[in-house]
């Protein structure tokens, strides 16, 4: 979309009360950055829901609006127009009348588009408005490569001494020989296929391991692993070799660690990251790839999985103009979505904002974010004292590890500036500790901290195939549960079906324990309170817990009595 087209748009829509002038604003710098449609930009933001935006659209173009995901589209159908026109003018053919054919489009007034197919099909083209995310999904769905994993290895088949590679030989062989391998054509269509797999079925991590007899690849959903398929061990080297190729490591390189990056055009401006890191193991190199998808960051704080109430503290806090935000969980728990999505919060053209981050996820666009480097000596400590002759507002620091960054942090704190960080800590009372055997004194970790919040991710279950269970009031009561509310509890469990590719799970929802630092709470970490005594207390003044907090979910049907065990533990 033209950028005037793109401005038209959202002033209709700020006009028509859909959205407000603020979040236009955020959403067209958003789509500046990414390259995007304002649409998309509009929903992945949170700003306005699909159906919204098309029954607006529809009454705009003034041509019907379609939900594709409720559409079973006949493959004869599909067959009329070729991937590449789809792909193109982001269509998607939806039935055929005689000589009209029905299409699918997110701006039906794209006459370029409409001729295109006309041209091509030789029927008479009827628009009809449908999302631009559901289009996507939709080619995707239909028009994406159908080639199997057991259809590649047949490739192998025939070329099977080009990947002998014995075990006893394997110090000998030479950079030659690898490259060979790594780019042979069903190498790489395996790799790619692996790749675009994952993407598919919105994995976050990919695992290919060695082992002695077998090698095997996992992808990690929703925070489980599942193995997807065991190449042969000979494949080893060849299929390392082209990931370290992609990633521009060194393939003669195979006794140290080394990290890289992968970036893939995915077609209209859409790109995914993976992030690389290739470890020596026993029988060979293990690899990982971090999926890193800008398109699903996740940045309306108010999809994260924050409670009503504890949403209200948190932005309460945030907006505060000095002091520490800080957010604890282990890795993986969606602490790095928690710190954008406040930052997006707090990005105002009014506002500096200055990030340290070890690696950079994301790129925000109007935030100033550092790469470090520790091996020229720009670290954690080193950027803070950077951003201090910056003239900041707020201060992001990926991660507090060390006495020297916790004591510029806390000192940034105290003097006027906003500093938000991450901490790796069991829950929000035991980051008090932490701080305290960094080194850092009582009185100043009092003085500087406005709120601690933990985090955990459970899993989401599928809304296609869960179903009611009933459970015993004295299960719920051992989990937690106050026995008054053991009524209100309707709880669901994982069926399994074809939308969740059978797992009874579709997407993640992040736990929180929000701990803001009362004056009672201050006095209590001056007297050198123990853990178990500040948690008290916080939970008196009306702290949910970690284990609360997912409770919350079970009652509402969002997850699992499962997911409730396997992610929080017993108050």
């Amino acid at each position: 979309m033209a950028k005037d087209d793109a401005s038209r748009l959202g002033e209709l829509l700020v006009k028509e009360q859909l959205i407000t002038p603020l979040q236009l604003q955020r959403a067209l710098a958003s789509q500046r950055a990414s390259g995007g449609r304002l649409g998309h930009e509009l929903t992945r933001l949170g700003y306005i829901e699909e159906n919204e935006l098309t029954g607006f659209l529809s009454k705009q173009y003034g041509v019907p609006s379609i939900n594709l995901r409720e559409v079973e589209i006949d493959p004869e159908v599909l067959k009329l127009v070729p991937k590449e026109l789809v792909t193109r003018h982001q269509v998607i053919p939806v039935n055929r009348s005689g000589n009209v054919l029905i299409v699918a489009m997110a701006d039906p007034s794209n006459i370029f588009a409409i001729d295109d197919l006309k041209f091509y099909t030789k029927l008479q083209v009827d628009p009809v408005v449908a999302s631009e995310q559901a289009i996507a999904d939709a080619i995707e769905k239909y028009y994406s490569s159908n080639v199997s994993f057991d259809e590649v290895m047949m490739d192998f088949e025939a070329e099977d001494e080009e990947f002998e590679f014995e075990d006893d030989v394997e110090e000998d062989l030479n950079v030659l020989d690898l490259e060979k391998s790594a780019g042979d054509a069903p190498v790489v269509k395996l790799v790619n296929l692996i790749l675009l797999d994952a993407i598919r079925k919105n994995a976050s991590d990919i695992h290919v391991e060695p082992y002695e007899k077998q090698l095997r690849i996992r992808y990690r959903i929703d925070g489980v692993l599942y193995e997807v398929m065991k190449p042969p061990i000979k494949l080893k080297h060849a299929i390392t070799s082209r990931l370290k190729i992609m990633s521009n490591l060194d393939i003669a390189e195979r006794r140290l660690p080394q990290d890289g990056r992968i970036k893939m055009k995915l077609g209209r401006g859409k790109e995914m990251d993976f992030r690389v890191s290739v470890c020596p193991t026993l029988w060979g190199e293990k690899v990982v790839l971090r999926l890193l998808d800008k398109s699903n960051l996740q940045l309306d704080m108010t999809k994260l999985g924050f409670e009503e109430q504890v949403l209200a503290a948190f932005k309460e806090q945030i907006y505060k103009p000095y002091g520490m935000i800080l957010i604890t969980g282990p890795t993986g728990s969606g602490k790095t979505t928690t710190l954008y999505s406040t930052l997006s919060e707090l990005n105002k053209s009014t506002t500096n904002i200055c990030t340290a981050e070890d690696p950079i996820e994301f790129n925000l666009f109007g935030i100033n974010q550092v790469q470090m480097h520790d091996d020229i000596g720009l670290n954690f400590a080193a950027a803070l004292r950077s951003f201090l002759r910056q003239d900041p507002d707020i201060i992001m620091v990926g991660e507090i590890r060390d006495f020297e960054t916790a004591e510029i942090a806390v000192k940034a704190a105290l003097t006027g500036h906003l500093v938000l960080s991450t901490l790796h800590t069991n829950d929000a009372p035991s980051s008090v500790s932490r701080l305290l055997n960094m080194g850092i004194e009582p009185f100043l970790v009092a003085s500087s901290v406005n709120l601690i919040g933990a985090q955990r991710l459970v899993r989401r279950l599928c809304n296609d195939c869960k179903e009611p269970i009933e459970v015993p009031p004295n299960v719920l009561i051992e989990m937690g549960v106050p026995p008054e509310e053991v009524g209100n509890y309707h709880v669901m469990r994982a069926n399994g079906c074809r939308t969740c590719n059978n797992t009874g799970y579709k997407g993640r929802i992040a736990v929180y324990e929000i701990m803001v630092m009362t004056e009672e709470l201050r006095e209590f970490v001056l007297n050198g309170a123990s853990t178990l005594e500040l948690k008290r207390e916080a939970i008196r003044q009306g702290m949910k817990t970690l284990r609360m907090s997912a409770l919350t979910k079970l009652a509402n049907g969002e997850t699992s009595m499962e997911e409730v065990v396997r992610a929080t533990a017993p108050d």
